[in-house]
This record gives structure tokens, C-alpha cells and sequence, in this order.
């Protein structure tokens, strides 16, 4: 796939407006973030296709693929669909691309990801097959078989079914957004007509065959071939399994609401409603289809031949990839899976060591998914029991289903301390479930806000206040990903517990500021979005800057779109200051561009656990500056969002950070390097290559077995009586 790094065309602004983003996209070193996003959909499916990844990965690599697509088409095709008709001149500043252009290129390089995800399926499969694990297909099937699977459909689909026909009297129904669906080209007494078949949501994604342990049959491709018996009164002259992708790129201020529903969470619950009835961008079949039939949901659906996509090996939906291999033998399914890794003990915590007293005497960082959510979880439920503990404060973006956090916030504010919990209700998808937990929250007498309205609050900070005789003590915690349970043991980030003073006073400042609805807040030590982040990034590089040949940057994050600070990397560059950047995702700047970008470097690492940490290096040895943040280097996190980056002061915080760092930069396996044209290649073969993430699993289960060979020893039930008598710390 070919990415865009210069689309070339005359002005189409005033003299005036051929300015800074004209001529930064007419120059070449920058590219449209759709396609860079794509290809970064394509690094991950590579994972899929990649024979040396164990089968069970690979099928989970196929089914993120397809989810990412899916999102893909939901938010930024969907955006894309809305600019075209209200902006149709706005230009891309980073392609020059209009809306409808950049569509166009998007639909021509989504297609051969599908030919290239139905031939890295068929592989797998036929290598499962060779395993047990057989998908068949009805024709496949044997005596016994077929016997069970009529059986199936009669007792157990038939009853939930709920065909429907499209004519003259009965309208074309609403279809919510990827939900598969049999449609059935019918006809009947010379006349012609649509049928619809559902496949219900009670049912499973899989059929098991009895007595045959590792085969199935997809619910999908029963309906489709029982499909003639549904419609028994109509010759089928066409079937095919078709789902519809809608737009779900709803922004709570594109409407105004009335007086009566002030209430932010009622705003948002009524948006939810509103995403499962938009625009269709994509249609999905798992077949081909004659024009005639295809002409059915061209109408429909108001989509173009060039929105109608094949899937003809892989299933439209594949979320059941994760539990696949639970019909296997124990040995077996751990033969074709990952090695089998728990998140350690932190390195820098003993075994035993309260985190909330280690914190009192250093800075403690916290790696996931590499160590442990854990010990930061027994922090907010120590405090919520800590007679010294006055407050806790805590910005929310994303929760797991089950979140013991939320317990334990509970649990403080029940215990009479003070709770105030910024809870972001636009987390898109997960919108509901923040409801649901603020909702749960507010119950158990926690203060809840959420938010500014034209901002999200995607910042990851965390604040406990402590009273006792050494007088009013701060703990604060910084991070880089959500306080999920689920995804702190899948996505690489970084959470730093400190007692620093300035830092916690700069973190009960935000709060004050949150509460107040103050985006203007002044700051010591952090940099905050939108007001502070982005000028302090712009300085720091025009420190590095100014050191010409000895400047240094080091960037590891997830996205990069901000066209300020793509301008200043490029002036960087040229500066002679050499800028790596580790980079998982969206890169609109072009490394290696003549005159321009000749000493950026990319590199971007998709693998077993999902990158997500940003990490922020200005310089080398005594005059270098770090930062952990929770911003990419977007203009929605760098302008339209609350974001928090954090300073690095303990040294042994920045050398752990640097192992992490250096990891990343020397990994051979899974990296892959950004070309000027757009596209990524592996780095060259080594003797001894070097995979990332599994030398970090390695450094921190080697960390935990030493700190389990020196525990910290408990303190004696004296001792704790006297502290709590006294106050006193240990």
C-alpha cells in the first residue's frame, strides 16, 4: 500500500492563504494521517501473516486488524463523510487532499487489505486445521453432522428468527452498525424482492459439532444456507452474509441542547442513541453478488460500488478469535499460543512494601504491562482505610468492566474522606460504561465533574493528600495510560508515584482549576494541555535547537499529527540535531526527506502488548530533560484536550525509563523503519536479534525474583500502634 507524501497541485487558496500549510504539504515531508493510519493497520496485520508468531496470536492479530478497521471506518471515514458534505474545499494540511479526495484514496488502499487479510486467514485456518480446530463449512460436513446442524437450526435458531421482507407494504427496516444480516434476493410471481435475516445476538458465534471436540460451524453460514427454508414461499435467486458500518463520530457539541436536559449525562446518552442511527460509510459481504442484487444496497444505503467491500475467507466479525483456543487441550492450546507471562512485582517496590509509605521516601515508577497494576490499586484502597488520608482526587478516562478502583474510591468517600472524581463522559465507546461507574460513584458520596464541554480530560493524574505531624504530605501519580485493570496487563505504559511538593501542589492546582472550570492555570512543574503543554514542547526543542549538531530529541508516543510541531522536528533536523522517534502509529512527518528531515529517524514496534507509553527526552547526560505524558503529539491532545505531562527529577526513575527507551530503539524483530516514501521496512537481520517487549518481560521477571529474595521485612504490630497513635511515617 502506498502511502500519499506529496500530493502536488496549484494553489487553491487566496495569495494570502498559500501559506505555512501549503507549502508545508508542497515540500513532501509530511503525509495524509488516514493513510499513515492504515498503514499502521497493516503493521498489525503482518503480525497475522508473520509464520514465526504462534497460530493462536496470528487469529487474534486478524480479529484486531478487523476491529481497528472497523473503528477506522466508524469515526475517521465517518468524519471524513461529514466534512465532504459541509466543507467540500476544506484542504487536508498535510496532503493537500480535499475530504472526498482523501476518501477516494482511502477506499483504494482498504482494498487489497482484505485480499491480504482473507489469504493471511486462509492460511491460519488451514493451519489450525492441521491442529483440530477445524472451521467447516456446511458442505463439509458428514452424516451426522449435517443431521445435528438441521437439528440446531430448528430448535434453537428457528424460535428466535426474525425474517422480513422489503416491498411495497413493508418498509426497509433500520440496520444497526455491524450486525450481520442474511439478504436474500427473492422472487415470486415474476416479481422481485429484498428479504432480511438477523442473526440474533442470543446467539453464539460458533456451533460447536458434538463429539467431534475443535469443530464449528459459524451461526452466520448456518442462516445463510438454511436461508432458503426461512423464505420457503420465494425462490432465493441470491444470498449473501452483509453487515453495514455506520458513522459514530459524534461530537456532544454539534447540538444544542434545550434547558431541560442540562444534565451532561442525559446529553450523552441521548448522543448514544443517535450514533446506532447514522450515515452507513461501509457494507461488508462474504460473497459475490451480481450488479443487479448489488444495486439493492447501493440504493439503500446511499454507498458507492467503491464503499461495498468482499471478504471472501475471513468472517466479517472475528471477536471470537480470543476464546478459540479454550477448545483445545491445555498442552495444545499453550503449543500454538504465546509463551504465558503474569505482570511481576515492581522492581523498584520490595514484596510486601506498602506503595503509599514508599512513595513518602522516593520516587516510585510503575511499568506496565510488564509489572503489576496492582500495588497502585492497594494505594487507593490503604488510603481510603488511612485514618491521615483527608482527599483523594482522580481524573477518569477509561474503566475496565469490573473495576476494583471504583471500590475503592467508594469505599474512601464512605469513609468520610473526600472524593472528587473528573470523570470524561466522551471516552468514545466507552461512553456507557463511564455512566454507569459515575452513576456508582456519585452514590457512594463521591464529588463528581465532568469535565469542560469543548474539552476531553484525557490526562491520567491521581492525588492523595495525607495530614499528620509532619503536616500536610502529597502523593501523586502521573501516568500514561487508563486505570484499567484489563488494559494495564495489555498496553505498555508508564505511572510514576510521587511525594515531590511542587509536583503535588501543581496537582491539587489542576484539580481546583478542573473544579472552577479554569483552563488558564498557572503551573510549576507540569505541563497541562491545552494552555501549557504544547509552547513548553515547542521551547524544549528550541533548546536542542539552538545546540545545533549536540541537540538530541527522543520521542516515544503513539500518534503524530500536530503540523506545529511537525515544523519544528523539520527545523530541528535541519538544525542538525538529531530526532528519533519511536512512534506505533500515525507519523504525518516523512523521515530522511533531502533538505528537510535528513536526520529524523521513525521506528515503530507492533507486537504482543499494544505500545502506548509516551516518553519525552530533550538532550543528553546533565542537561537532559525527561517527561512521562499522557498526550500524544496530536492537535486534539496538544489543543483540545486536558493532558498532563509529568518532569523526570529521580535518576533512578530516568534510568529505568531509559531501559525501556533503549529496548525500543534496539529492537530488531519487531520494528519496523519509516521510508521517506511512506512505507516501512524491517530493520536488517543480526546474529543476535533483539524482540522488545521480551526483553522487558525477562528484565522484570529477573527484577521480582530478586525483590522476592529480599522482601521487605513487615513491621512489627507495635510499631504500627505507635504510628497510628502518633502519626508518625515510617
Amino acid at each position: 500500500m502506498q502511502a500519499v507524501c506529496a500530493f502536488r497541485r496549484g494553489p487553491v487558496w487566496g495569495k494570502e492563504g498559500y501559506s505555512m500549510t501549503q507549502a508545508i504539504w508542497e515540500q513532501g515531508y509530511t503525509q495524509n494521517r488516514e493513510l499513515s493510519w492504515l498503514q499502521f493497520n497493516a503493521r498489525v496485520l503482518a503480525e497475522a501473516e508473520d509464520e514465526s508468531v504462534p497460530l493462536l496470536e496470528r487469529l487474534k492479530f486478524l480479529s484486531i486488524f478487523t476491529s481497528n478497521l472497523d473503528e477506522f471506518f466508524m469515526i475517521r471515514v465517518g468524519s471524513l463523510d461529514d466534512m465532504a458534505a459541509v466543507d467540500k474545499n476544506h484542504i487536508d494540511n498535510k496532503s493537500g487532499m480535499t475530504a472526498r479526495e482523501q476518501l477516494r484514496r482511502i477506499y483504494t488502499a482498504v482494498e487489497p487489505l482484505y485480499e491480504r487479510r482473507d489469504a493471511a486467514f486462509s492460511d491460519v485456518e488451514r493451519r489450525l486445521r492441521g491442529e483440530s480446530l477445524c472451521r467447516l463449512h456446511i458442505s463439509e460436513l458428514d452424516a451426522a453432522g449435517q443431521k445435528y446442524i438441521k437439528h440446531y437450526f430448528k430448535n434453537v435458531m428457528a424460535p428466535v428468527l426474525s425474517p422480513q421482507i422489503v416491498d411495497s407494504h413493508h418498509p426497509f427496516p433500520h440496520l444497526e452498525g455491524k450486525v450481520l444480516h442474511i439478504a436474500a434476493l427473492l422472487a415470486h410471481k415474476k416479481n422481485e424482492r429484498l428479504g432480511l435475516l438477523p442473526v440474533p445476538a442470543s446467539l453464539p458465534a460458533l456451533v460447536f459439532l458434538p463429539g467431534q471436540p475443535g469443530q464449528y460451524v459459524p451461526v452466520e453460514d448456518i442462516l445463510l444456507e438454511y436461508a432458503d427454508h426461512v423464505f420457503e414461499m420465494y425462490d432465493v435467486l441470491e444470498k449473501t452474509v452483509f453487515c453495514v458500518t455506520r458513522n459514530a463520530d459524534i461530537n456532544p457539541d454539534d447540538e444544542t441542547f434545550g434547558a431541560e436536559e442540562g444534565d451532561f449525562r442525559k446529553r450523552m446518552e441521548k448522543l448514544l442513541r443517535q450514533r446506532r442511527r447514522m450515515a452507513v460509510v461501509r457494507v461488508e459481504l462474504n460473497r459475490p453478488i451480481s450488479d443487479h442484487f448489488k444495486e439493492y444496497f447501493r440504493t439503500r444505503f446511499e454507498v458507492t460500488d467503491a464503499q461495498i467491500f468482499l471478504s471472501r475467507r475471513a468472517p466479517l466479525k472475528m471477536a471470537y478469535a480470543f476464546s478459540l483456543g479454550e477448545h483445545l487441550p491445555e498442552k495444545q492450546r499453550a503449543a500454538l499460543s504465546d509463551p504465558p507471562f503474569t505482570p511481576q512485582q515492581p522492581g523498584m517496590l520490595p514484596a510486601g512494601q506498602s506503595l503509599l509509605k514508599a512513595a513518602l521516601k522516593k520516587d516510585i515508577l510503575l511499568s506496565y504491562p510488564y509489572e503489576t497494576m496492582e500495588p497502585f490499586l492497594q494505594m487507593i484502597r490503604e488510603a481510603a482505610g488511612d485514618p491521615h488520608v483527608v482527599s483523594i482526587r482522580i481524573t477518569i478516562y477509561r474503566l475496565a468492566r469490573k473495576a476494583k478502583l471504583v471500590e475503592y474510591l467508594c469505599a474512601a468517600a464512605e469513609n468520610g474522606k473526600d472524593v472528587t472524581v473528573l470523570i470524561e463522559l466522551r471516552a468514545r465507546f466507552d461512553e456507557q460504561n463511564n455512566i454507569d461507574w459515575s452513576e456508582r460513584l456519585e452514590e457512594a458520596g463521591c464529588k463528581i465533574i465532568y469535565g469542560f464541554e469543548d474539552y476531553k480530560v484525557h490526562s491520567k493524574i491521581c492525588l492523595i493528600t495525607r495530614q499528620d505531624r509532619a503536616g500536610l504530605r502529597y502523593i501523586t501519580q502521573v501516568g500514561t495510560g487508563n486505570y484499567n485493570e484489563k488494559t494495564a496487563a495489555q498496553y505498555t505504559d508508564v505511572s510514576l508515584i510521587t511525594s515531590n511538593e511542587h509536583i503535588g501542589m501543581d496537582a491539587g492546582a489542576f484539580f481546583n482549576n478542573m473544579a472552577l472550570g479554569n483552563l488558564e492555570g498557572k503551573y510549576e512543574r507540569l505541563l497541562v494541555a491545552p494552555n501549557s503543554f504544547k509552547d513548553h514542547i515547542l521551547a524544549l526543542m528550541d533548546e536542542q535547537i539552538a545546540k545545533g549538531g549536540e541537540g538530541y530529541i527522543l520521542l516515544k508516543f503513539n500518534s503524530l499529527t500536530d503540523i506545529d510541531v511537525i515544523e519544528k522536528l523539520r527545523q530541528a533536523s535541519c538544525a542538525g540535531v538529531r530526532v528519533e522517534m519511536i512512534v506505533r502509529g500515525i507519523c504525518c512527518l516523512l523521515p530522511g526527506v533531502k533538505s528537510h528531515t535528513e536526520n529524523v529517524s521513525v521506528t515503530s514496534i507492533v507486537g504482543r502488548f499494544l505500545e502506548h507509553s509516551r516518553i519525552f527526552v530533550f538532550g543528553r547526560g546533565a542537561d537532559e530533560k525527561m517527561y512521562i505524558s499522557s498526550a500524544d503529539l496530536m492537535t486534539r491532545n496538544t489543543e483540545r484536550r486536558l493532558e498532563i505531562a509529568c518532569p523526570i527529577d529521580s535518576q533512578e526513575v530516568r534510568a529505568r525509563l531509559h531501559d525501556i527507551l533503549y529496548a525500543m530503539q534496539h529492537d530488531t524483530v519487531k520494528a519496523r523503519v519509516l521510508q521517506p516514501d511512506g512505507t516501512y521496512c524491517k530493520k536488517p537481520a543480526v546474529p543476535d536479534p533483539v524482540c522488545a517487549q521480551a526483553l522487558l518481560m525477562q528484565q522484570a521477571i529477573s527484577e521480582a525474583h530478586q525483590q522476592s529474595a529480599n522482601p521487605a521485612p513487615p513491621a512489627p504490630g507495635w510499631k504500627k500502634f505507635l504510628h497510628h497513635l502518633f502519626g508518625g511515617e515510617d
